[in-house]
């Protein structure tokens, strides 16, 4: 069954997009049909993609507003990953929807037709909790989360897990959390090892066993406008994604 995955933080500087990219990118080279979806108007995964900020034909914006999904879907130098990419324009899709009728459905309408195209859509959110935001938890199956190992990371996962259960109760019953994926791992600080340590303890199994380490490669990648697989596949970085994926697969099989 084709899965939509929104990938979502209300904080900020999490390592949220690297991760869309990068295991969007490790489930493409595991021979699965992915499509990434950039509803951040940042457009940060567009042009880590290798795409131009700029409208160059139908975006996220677009498809919100009525524009078919497959208008705006591009193939990517990536076998097996496609790009729906976002624009600034997106800023304004909040504004112009408030008053409509099913604002929140509006994304999960606009996917519907080319779900089955692919076996796994991954939603890059914005950092904030907006209309885009609920769209995306209202379009998706399930939320990733991907959390920093700091101090202050499980008072913002505490925030997100609350706006799940609104969104759950209001929009989406079905909606489920995918897991935690821990990010911008120091393991030289013991500060990294006991905020480990105090998440695993407060929210047991949904915490992937795979930690994405701090990585220099992994920051370089989106200059080139690469997945850090086609950057550099013998980084650390790109070592941890790939075991994301796979881990990401198992505990699909297993669910």
């Amino acid at each position: 069954m084709p899965r939509t995955v929104a990938i979502s933080n209300q904080k900020g500087g999490v390592g949220k997009t690297t991760t869309a990219i990068n295991l969007a990118a490790s489930l493409a080279a595991l021979d699965r049909r992915v499509l990434l979806l950039d509803l951040d108007p940042q457009s940060n995964a567009t042009s880590g993609m290798g795409f131009p900020r700029s409208r160059e034909g139908p975006d996220a914006y677009d498809v919100l507003s009525g524009t078919p999904a497959s208008d705006a879907i591009r193939e990517t130098a990536f076998p097996n990953l496609w790009l729906l990419p976002s624009g600034r324009d997106l800023v304004g899709a909040e504004i112009e929807l408030v008053d409509e009728p099913s604002r929140e459905h509006r994304l999960r309408a606009a996917l519907e037709p080319v779900r089955e195209r692919f076996e796994f859509i991954f939603i890059d959110c914005p950092p904030s909790l907006s209309l885009l935001t609920v769209n995306a938890l209202t379009a998706a199956d399930s939320v990733l989360v991907p959390m920093q190992t700091e101090y202050f990371a499980l008072e913002g996962v505490s925030e997100l897990l609350e706006t799940i259960d609104r969104v759950r109760a209001a929009f989406n019953p079905g909606l489920t959390v995918e897991g935690i994926v821990l990010t911008m791992y120091d393991d030289r600080t013991n500060l990294g090892r006991q905020v480990t340590d105090d998440i695993r303890k407060h929210l047991g199994e949904k915490v992937y066993e795979t930690i994405i380490p701090r990585n220099v490669r992994l920051g370089e990648a989106p200059s080139f406008g690469k997945p850090v697989l086609a950057y550099d596949i013998k980084s650390r970085g790109a070592e941890a994604y790939l075991a994301l994926g796979r881990e990401f697969l198992k505990r699909r099989v297993a669910g």
